[in-house]
């Protein structure tokens, strides 16, 4: 099973590119028409601005309301969609703790500790034919859990530090990878010891996602989680 975001990558990234294209121009008219106090010019260039940019907003906000949640189950993988590859994360595992590290320095938490870890993988399958074998660095991502009443819990330093304590040697999602290629991630979160329903989000961190249709990040866009309750234990620390 496989998720994608945002759908029709191509599609909707050149349709972004373009729109702002078109608004620049646009701009740079009324300034002209300003310039040269033509009201003609000025009106012409405003309006078609805002018809484009009310256009594109509607578009963005329809097909983000039309779209649904998804939680997917371990083994599944979530895709982010560049132009000519795409970058995968799966769920491996995870894990419930009361504390972490050797038995005589153990660190507790403040609720709970919650160990996760994440497959990321370079889909060779998903490149042009063009583009070689050359490394790619992702783009920022936001890893967060959020359980069933909306609370949303973040990493922390002091956190991934304790996975130190756990024994875990953990690749960053921002290592570089080359086609084919994968690694796996440990993250650490404590969360209150009501929490229930766990899901884990890994996100785009980039703000201008939020423009893009079609991509979980913008307006109105329901997200694409892993079920984190229901992942198998981890066996043992990544290395």
């Amino acid at each position: 099973m496989a998720e994608f975001t945002p759908h029709f990558a191509p599609v909707v990234v050149l349709l972004f590119l373009g729109t702002g294209l078109v608004l620049s121009a646009c701009f740079l008219l009324l300034f002209y028409g300003a310039a040269r106090r033509s009201s003609f010019i000025a009106m012409l260039a405003g309006g078609s601005a805002l018809t484009i940019a009310i256009g594109y907003l509607l578009l963005l906000a329809g097909v983000s309301f039309a779209s649904s949640e998804k939680i997917l189950p371990t083994g599944s993988w979530k895709y982010f969609c560049e132009i000519d590859c795409h970058i995968a994360y799966s769920l491996i595992g995870a894990e419930t703790a009361s504390a972490l590290g050797p038995e005589m320095q153990q660190i507790s938490p403040h609720g709970k500790f919650i160990i996760v870890r994440v497959k990321t993988w370079f889909d060779g399958s998903t490149i042009s034919a063009r583009r070689g074998n050359g490394p790619l660095t992702p783009n920022p991502r936001k890893v967060v859990l959020v359980d069933d009443i909306g609370r949303s819990f973040s990493l922390s330093v002091e956190s991934q530090a304790v996975l130190v304590c756990y024994g875990s040697i953990s690749t960053p999602l921002t290592q570089a990878l080359r086609p084919g290629e994968s690694y796996t991630s440990d993250f650490l979160f404590d969360v209150p010891k009501d929490a229930r329903g766990l899901r884990l989000l890994i996100a785009e961190d980039d703000p201008e996602s939020r423009l893009v249709i079609g991509h979980e990040n913008s307006l109105l866009h329901k997200k694409i989680y892993f079920a984190v309750d229901s992942a198998p234990p981890l066996s043992k620390p990544a290395h």
